[in-house]
C-alpha cells in the first residue's frame, strides 16, 4: 500500500527464514496453493479499504499515515488486481503451475517538503512499470520473477524482482503468509530516486550520482476471517537498502518499514 508521494517497492515486488523450512505434508498435495499466489492470502475476491504506515521519502525515518482503496481480486483466471498492482496472464503450462503475463505496479515518488534532507529538491513523480511477470508455483510455495520498465517517463529506469512466498500458518479462519525478496534498480532509478542533482546541491546535502544496485525484503502478510464475506487483512514489511541507496545523502535510515492494516468484503 502506497501512497501518491512515497516510493515502494511493490510490489511490491519479500518469508523469515521459518517461511523457509520443508513441510513434507505440502511437498506430497499436488493441488495448487492459490493461498500463496500473491504476497496477501486470498479470500475470494476482496474489496476493502486500508490504512498503511510508510516512509515520507526515500530513505526517511519518519513515517505517515495514508487510508487506501484495497482490490485483491482475479477475473475469469486471467486478469487480476493485487493492491497497486494489475495484469494479466497470457500463457500458462498444462498444470497451471506456471503463468507467464504482463503486469503494471504503481511506483510513487514524494513531496520534497516533506524532510528536511530533501527540502529544497524537485519533488520525485508518479510513474507506472510495465513489463512481464513469471509466476512459478511449487509445492513449497511461489516464486515470482518480475520485470520492470518505467512507462510513465519518471526516471526512465529498470528493476528486476524476484520474490519468494510461503504459506506460515494457516486454518479455518487465519492465514498468514511470509515473504523474502530481492530486487535490482539500474543507474537510472536509483538515481532518480536517490540521487541529488546539480541543483540540489546545499552546504550540508552534497551532489550525488547513484549507480544501480540490490535491495532487500523480508515481511508476513496475513487475513482473519471475520465471517464467509468479510476478512481483516495485515502485513508488515521491512526494505533493506542496497549500498548506492543508503550512501546517497538524502537517506537517514537503510531499513524502510511499511505496514498496513484493512478491512475487506469478499465476492
Amino acid at each position: 500500500m502506497l501512497g501518491k508521494k512515497s516510493i515502494f517497492s511493490l510490489s511490491t515486488t519479500l518469508g523469515i527464514c521459518g517461511a523457509l523450512f520443508i513441510n513434507p505434508c505440502a511437498m506430497a498435495e499436488s493441488k495448487i496453493d492459490r493461498q500463496t499466489e500473491t504476497a496477501m492470502p486470498r479470500q475470494k475476491n476482496m474489496y476493502g479499504i486500508g490504512v498503511g504506515v510508510i516512509p515520507k521519502t526515500s530513505g526517511s525515518k519518519d513515517q505517515r499515515m495514508l487510508i487506501l482503496p484495497v482490490i485483491n481480486a482475479n477475473y475469469g483466471e486471467r486478469f487480476y488486481i493485487n493492491g497497486l498492482q494489475a495484469g494479466v496472464w497470457l500463457l500458462e503450462s498444462d498444470d497451471k503451475r506456471i503463468r507467464l503475463g504482463l503486469s503494471a505496479d504503481a511506483r510513487f515518488g514524494w513531496d520534497a517538503s516533506d524532510s528536511s534532507r530533501t527540502k529544497g529538491m524537485h519533488d520525485r513523480d508518479f510513474s507506472v512499470d510495465v513489463g512481464p511477470v513469471l509466476r512459478w508455483q511449487t509445492d513449497l510455495g511461489t516464486i515470482n520473477a518480475q520485470w520492470g520498465f518505467d512507462a510513465g517517463g519518471a526516471s526512465n529506469g529498470q528493476n528486476v524482482q524476484l520474490q519468494f512466498i510461503r504459506s506460515l500458518y494457516r486454518s479455518e479462519r487465519f492465514r498468514v503468509n511470509g515473504l523474502v525478496g530481492v530486487q535490482w534498480n539500474n543507474r537510472k532509478f536509483n538515481d532518480y530516486y536517490f540521487g541529488v542533482d546539480a541543483d540540489e546541491v546545499r552546504p550540508d546535502r552534497p551532489a550525488y550520482q547513484a549507480k544501480a544496485g540490490t535491495q532487500l525484503q523480508l515481511g508476513i502478510n496475513g487475513i482473519y476471517s471475520v465471517s464467509a464475506d468479510q476478512a481483516v487483512f495485515f502485513g508488515l514489511i521491512a526494505n533493506r537498502l542496497g549500498n548506492q541507496q543508503a550512501d546517497s545523502p538524502i537517506v537517514e535510515t537503510r531499513f524502510q518499514p511499511l505496514g498496513y492494516v484493512g478491512y475487506s468484503i469478499g465476492f
